[in-house]
């Protein structure tokens, strides 16, 4: 899965609301990936209402190592700023695309968006209790993850779908926020392409 996270245009830090807009553009394609891989692997994640509760648990998580990214890049008001930008604009993106897929909920139901923010703020608190370094989450924040995701699978999947999560989608998935928060991040001038071969300079 390829990933730009260099801006177009670098040499001055941006704001935490930049920060975030991009990341959570990076964090919905990374969680869309990790369900393609999902039915890929031949796990039952259907078109629907499944589908949305898979992608709902998936950014929570994602959201919550990102916060924890930033705690270890930004000061804690940034980190505030950056956090709260982003679970909105990942939210504004979940909903997006639950309305046009399921539609709107009937009149006097929360919206899709203030589905996922209400998910966001219950699970930050079970989130907290778990173990954070420079190596990424720790065993249990990881596994929490799979239990969630296992109660969301019909039976033939739920005896395998922990291990997937920890062995396979959650590495990859890490591997790519990491490099992501990296390159938003930095200040440092993009490389410049190489000439195309037969370019000239008239």
């Amino acid at each position: 899965m390829r990933i730009k996270s260099q801006w177009f245009q670098t040499g001055s830090a941006k704001t935490p609301q930049q920060t975030a807009s991009a990341m959570a553009f990076i964090t919905w394609r990374v969680a869309q990936n990790m369900l393609k891989q999902m039915r890929s692997a031949d796990f039952s994640i259907e078109v629907g209402p499944q589908y949305f509760a898979f992608t709902r648990e998936v950014l929570v998580f994602l959201t919550q190592v990102l916060d924890r990214m930033a705690y270890a890049r930004m000061g804690p008001e940034g980190r505030a700023e950056f956090v709260t930008a982003l679970v909105r604009r990942v939210g504004e993106i979940l909903q997006e695309n639950e309305d046009t897929l399921l539609g709107e909920p009937p009149a006097g139901q929360p919206s899709h968006f203030d589905r996922f923010i209400d998910l966001f703020n219950e699970l930050s608190d079970h989130y907290a209790d778990f173990g954070f370094d420079a190596k990424g989450p720790d065993f249990a924040f990881v596994r929490y993850l799979g239990h969630r995701v296992e109660t969301l699978m019909p039976q033939k999947d739920q005896r395998w779908v922990i291990d997937q999560m920890m062995a396979t989608e959650v590495p990859e998935a890490l591997e790519i926020l990491q490099s992501s928060m990296n390159g938003v991040l930095s200040t440092e001038p993009r490389p410049r392409r190489a000439a195309r071969a037969g370019a000239t300079g008239d």
